[in-house]
């Protein structure tokens, strides 16, 4: 089995316990707020390779993920325009239509395209933080209606003895 596999399989039983652990006692659970920090380290884990992979990776994606690197692109691939053009002039669709695809579309789309996964995560991150605040809000209501609920059993119960 793989390092990965354990740590999913690891993850995974420790998941389970956790829910289970939640539905045998509620009113002891805590909803746990995942940050983006512990994701990082969950992916880095602790090797020092696998944190400098992840922040090289990262750093690129930023970088590769701006309208800077979308306007660069474009500059690079409108250099070789002129010659696309000519070629496409003269007959040569083949040259015209790879460098509108190769050239320009896949150049150019790609940071903006990452820009824009970039917007979406950081509105679903936003999300993420505003449910976990009701869900603990919601968590915590429960807890005290599972209390009241338990004095009013433990009041039915000596009414009906006494």
């Amino acid at each position: 089995m793989t390092h990965q596999t354990t740590d999913n399989s690891t993850r995974a039983a420790r998941h389970h316990a956790a829910i289970a652990a939640a539905k045998a006692a509620p009113t002891e659970h805590v909803p746990r707020h995942v940050t983006r920090e512990e994701v990082h380290q969950e992916m880095a884990g602790d090797s020092s390779v696998s944190r400098f992979n992840n922040t090289v990776a990262v750093a690129v994606t930023r970088a590769v993920g701006s309208m800077w690197a979308a306007y660069l692109f474009v500059l690079i691939a409108l250099v070789s325009l002129p010659q696309a053009l000519t070629a496409f002039l003269n007959g040569d669709t083949v040259t015209g239509v790879a460098w509108l695809s190769q050239s320009f579309l896949q150049l150019v789309l790609l940071p903006i395209l990452l820009v824009g996964q970039q917007v979406i995560a950081a509105a679903q991150d936003l999300r993420a933080e505003a449910d976990h605040e009701t869900l603990t809000a919601l968590h915590q209501i429960n807890v005290q209606q599972l209390k009241i609920l338990e004095e009013l059993e433990g009041i039915r119960k000596r009414q009906a003895q006494g």
